[in-house]
């Protein structure tokens, strides 16, 4: 049982991160951020475009490692 509740909330944790990600900085947040360039591309742009897939591949690196981490808490790991 503790094991699926640390399962859960490191996915609710990591789900709300990309929303804060892909949502907040590239939808809410990107009429503030579009007065900075990055590459001749304003940084809200940049966010909703490649931002919000690149923090999704470190989120999916992050998700492995703590998993795997967990899982050996648990000795429930793949051995």
């Amino acid at each position: 049982m503790a094991y699926w509740k640390e399962n859960v909330r490191l996915l609710i944790t990591l789900l709300i991160i990309w929303f804060a990600v892909s949502f907040g900085l590239g939808i809410i947040l990107a009429p503030l951020l579009n007065n900075i360039v990055i590459a001749g591309y304003p940084l809200g742009f940049w966010f909703a475009q490649q931002g919000a897939i690149y923090s999704f591949i470190v989120i999916i690196f992050v998700y492995v490692f703590r998993m795997n981490a967990l899982d050996r808490k648990y000795d429930v790991d793949e051995k």
